[in-house]
């Protein structure tokens, strides 16, 4: 059989200081190439800070909450039932500004390595390190 069923009880968790990043599809959990999909859970008050995929496309659909999403130096309020698509390379981030979790679901491709992504930090970096001050 080709595919795979992936069931919420078997979904790969991990637990991180922002939030919780729970895999449905990447290449050790599906054996999928071409898509890298992870639903994300925000503390209240976290976020994932700015990031880039040099090599990726995203899209990242917000399930439930609202977040503060950043698109390279711009800034909108996304809320359940928004996206926000990112080409490959281009820095973004996802903060939650609520007193509750969010969830949310990023797809991203194509796959690559053994993880299925690849990420570049830059928060620490100008202009991305004052955005939000």
């Amino acid at each position: 059989m080709k595919g795979k069923f992936v069931f919420s009880e078997d979904i790969q968790r991990v637990h991180l200081e922002w939030g919780e990043q729970g895999w449905f599809s990447r290449p050790d959990v599906t054996g999928a190439e071409m898509l890298v999909v992870v639903e994300l859970e925000l503390f209240p008050g976290f976020g994932h800070n700015f990031h880039k995929h040099p090599s990726q496309e995203e899209v990242i659909f917000v399930l439930s909450g609202e977040v503060e999403q950043w698109l390279e130096t711009e800034k909108r309020t996304l809320k359940a039932g928004d996206s926000v698509y990112i080409p490959t390379d281009v820095v973004h981030a996802t903060f939650n500004m609520s007193d509750q979790p969010v969830k949310a679901l990023a797809i991203i491709g194509p796959s690559i390595g053994e993880e299925g992504y690849e990420v570049v930090e830059v928060f620490d970096k100008e202009p991305w390190n004052k955005l939000r001050s």
